[in-house]
């Protein structure tokens, strides 16, 4: 029965060539849409499942109250560890302490590489499970010592092998190549880690560091643990989390663990509680995928029932040869599993072929995984169900025929046998405008912060990090050879990129502060020449001079700072910081250096040549890049001549500050535009059905004298009213869900009704477009031709 089925599914495909082929087609755009989210969302829920210890690894936060707001966030103090490692020994397996990712500088003889890595405790390998190809997972006990993985072995030691071979690290810390491990896989937060050295050697070369070894206040260290199998979170979280209080004399500082399995989709806090995080983008995107699909299936649902009267009378010889409504209904779910699979295998062709733009859109590096038993086994299932709710309202709409009626040629699909089809319509293009009106929205909001006024001139500005204590002491020689070049404007330094700030602290106090309030400000450190060179733009005051020796105990702070510090003419007054008084000599225009989207953080700029970790380079207007870059390398050369040349221009790393909403972006226009097209290739398959069913009446009113508009209106126009219905529904709850989406951002755009208002002009225009070709051909076909069809 099952091949006989098979064998008449087939017979009707290749009878209804064009019918088969939108339908299959369309059905593989939506499946091949609904498979490439499947591998978009599995490899956001798969986030760091790769370490074995993934469900008993935590990172230390802290939570702190400042002038009545709640802030967590994973930076700790050095004494923390051994304070948790002395007072609850046998609440954790293992801690680790570790610095933030860094851009490391790594030399093997001539060769020099730039990588990402991290300096952590010895025991930060076992927690993370490395896969090592060879030395012991536990190698890392002496301090000279370091892991790294297979990709930076081969570029630093070729075939070779590494072990026992030394490394020296940003030209002051030379290590021993004790194991590789294999390359963490992208979809880890340690995923671009290519080399692990242990914490003692950046103890050595960092006096900082040793001398933050019992400063509670300076929060500038990661801190990893393991807390034993099985045990219970909110248990151990209890007993730590006052452990810190005791050394503030505020005593506001409160410590809890972080589960790794929640650091990717869960990663925003708000007043010290989980707020969500990527987790509303795995849920969106699963969402979209859903639609999208069962715009597809609505396709099929709709030609199918559509054509409806065309399969009647087999219907109905198939009832008067025997055949109960059973067998009907599995001959029609037949032939949609026939073109599930089909489409299936169409689908999974595309999915291939667009793979890679879609992990280009996407920042993802996901594999088609073809040797994947469970992903495969999902795909017959998702298939299977595909091609059932395809088919479920056919089979059961047509098998359901009276017999006697379609025999008699008297069965009429009646009046409202087409209101099932058009509530279709309205859901397929309803989804459609919902997703355009999202698409204009998000790039809307994109937009909006990219206008917003950064406070400083980022053209021609060159961010150059530095690696190398050769290069620490020497600022006015590499000034003055930078001027020199004749390419250079002017150049500083300062301890933070300009679209970062790597430093907040405490402990400020000046007259009139509301002993009631902790206020926390953004604090960098530069050189004089950091305002001319940057361009900021002073408000009041001056800016740093060499002419003023007392500018060593000034201080500039931004507009942010003013307001809080809460001075009518801030100049010249005084602030103190942990007991050294600092004169305000300028206050600066508000400079945007963390997220766009967020008010500017208050922050104050000191003087200082010590404290100093990119060198910032103004280069000339007019004079060509490539010859810019040539000379700076040259001068970088020559003051650090075994360092990598390492530069980045501004403008690109302020631009990355819109990447994940760019990304956003980017994946919204790209679902919208297959959705459109989904949802317009089931359209060109009704008006053509529509235009077929009513051949006779189109003669009869050509040959009344109705011209080629009004036969073109006349098919028309039930198409527009069904995708003005669905403007109206998409509209009310497009603007729900994106003003709630928008509230996410504190600086964000406003939501415009010429936005509503165009998408639906920009429906409309498809609808007409997809339409008329069908409606137009209707009606210049001769007359003649189709009133002697019968």
């Amino acid at each position: 029965m099952l091949k006989n089925y098979i064998k008449i599914a087939w017979r009707n495909l290749l009878k209804n060539r064009v019918y088969s082929f939108i339908n299959i087609f369309g059905l593989a755009l939506g499946m091949s849409v609904s498979m490439l989210i499947g591998l978009w969302l599995w490899d956001e829920v798969s986030y760091n499942t790769y370490h074995q210890n993934y469900n008993t690894v935590a990172q230390v936060m802290i939570t702190q109250n400042f002038d009545g707001h709640v802030y967590t966030h994973p930076a700790t103090a050095l004494p923390l560890a051994p304070e948790l490692r002395t007072k609850f020994p046998a609440d954790f397996k293992r801690m680790a302490q570790a610095t933030w990712p860094l851009e490391l500088m790594l030399r093997v003889g001539e060769k020099t590489v730039a990588s990402s890595g991290l300096f952590a405790e010895p025991q930060m390998s076992e927690m993370l499970s490395l896969k090592m190809l060879s030395g012991r997972l536990d190698g890392l006990k002496d301090p000279k010592s370091a892991f790294i993985a297979q990709s930076l072995a081969h570029s630093l030691f070729g075939n070779g092998n590494p072990v026992g071979q030394t490394i020296t690290i940003n030209n002051q810390t030379p290590v021993n190549v004790a194991g590789v491990y294999e390359d963490v896989p992208p979809n880890s937060t340690f995923g671009e880690t290519k080399i692990l050295a242990t914490w003692q050697a950046y103890v050595d070369t960092q006096p900082w560091v040793r001398n933050s070894m019992k400063e509670w206040s300076n929060h500038s260290f990661q801190l990893f643990a393991q807390v034993n199998d099985g045990a219970n979170w909110d248990a151990i979280n209890t007993k730590i989390k006052n452990i810190a209080k005791p050394h503030f004399v505020e005593g506001n500082d409160e410590v809890q663990l972080f589960p790794m399995s929640k650091w990717h989709l869960y990663n925003d806090f708000k007043e010290g509680k989980i707020a969500g995080g990527k987790i509303r983008f795995v849920w969106l995107f699963g969402i979209i995928g859903v639609f999208v699909l069962l715009l597809a299936c609505i396709n099929f649902m709709n030609l199918s029932t559509a054509r409806s009267e065309k399969r009647s009378r087999e219907v109905g010889v198939r009832k008067a040869m025997g055949s109960v409504r059973r067998q009907l209904i599995g001959q029609f779910l037949s032939e949609s599993l026939v073109m599930a699979g089909l489409a299936c295998f169409l689908a999974a062709v595309l999915v291939v072929l667009f793979l890679p733009i879609f992990n280009q859109i996407s920042s993802k590096q996901i594999a088609f995984p073809w040797f994947n038993p469970v992903f495969w086994l999902l795909t017959i299932v998702f298939t299977v169900i595909t091609g059932l709710i395809a088919g479920s309202y056919p089979a059961f709409y047509l098998s359901g025929f009276n017999t006697v009626k379609v025999l008699k040629g008297t069965f009429k699909a009646g009046r409202f046998a087409a209101l099932p089809r058009k509530i279709l319509v309205v859901i397929q293009f309803t989804v459609s405008v919902t997703l355009i009106i999202g698409t204009i929205i998000v790039f809307r909001q994109i937009k909006h912060a990219q206008n917003r006024p950064v406070g400083y001139q980022r053209e021609g500005l060159v961010n150059i990090p530095m690696r190398s204590p050769d290069l620490d002491g020497h600022y006015n020689a590499i000034r003055q050879d930078f001027l020199r070049t004749g390419v250079v404007a002017d150049m500083a330094e300062s301890s933070s990129r300009v679209t970062a700030i790597s430093s907040n602290q405490i402990g400020f106090d000046w007259q009139g502060r509301n002993p009631n309030t902790t206020p926390t400000f953004g604090t960098i450190s530069v050189t004089h020449d950091y305002g001319k060179t940057i361009g900021w733009q002073i408000m009041q005051g001056r800016d740093y001079s060499r002419s003023y020796s007392a500018d060593t105990s000034g201080i500039i702070i931004n507009e942010a700072a003013a307001k809080i510090v809460g001075f009518k003419n801030p100049v010249g007054q005084t602030i103190v910081f942990n007991s050294k008084p600092l004169t305000i000599t300028g206050v600066v225009k508000d400079m945007i250096m963390e997220s766009p989207y967020i008010p500017t953080q208050p922050t104050v700029y000191v003087l200082r040549y010590d404290w100093a970790g990119e060198i910032l380079v103004r280069i000339k207007p007019g004079v060509p890049v490539h010859d810019a870059i040539t000379k700076l390398e040259a001068v970088m050369k020559r003051h650090d001549p075994k360092g990598a040349f390492e530069y980045k221009f501004v403008d690109d790393l302020y631009a990355s500050k819109f990447e994940n909403e760019q990304r956003i972006g980017n994946l919204a226009t790209l679902f919208a535009i297959l959705a459109i097209a989904i949802s317009s290739l089931g359209l060109f398959g009704l008006a053509s059905f529509v235009a077929e069913q009513r051949t006779k009446e189109i003669g009869v009113r050509k040959v009344l004298g109705a011209s080629v508009y009004n036969l073109w209106s006349l098919l028309s126009k039930d198409f527009v009213v069904l995708v003005l219905i669905a403007c109206f529904i998409a509209i009310p709850l497009a603007w729900y869900f994106l003003s709630g989406w928008l509230q996410a951002y504190e600086y964000r755009t406003s939501i415009s009704w010429w936005i509503f208002g165009l998408s639906g002009l920009g429906a409309m225009f498809i609808t007409l477009l997809t339409v008329s070709f069908q409606a137009i051909k209707a009606a210049i076909t001769n007359p003649v031709k189709s009133l002697r069809t019968e």
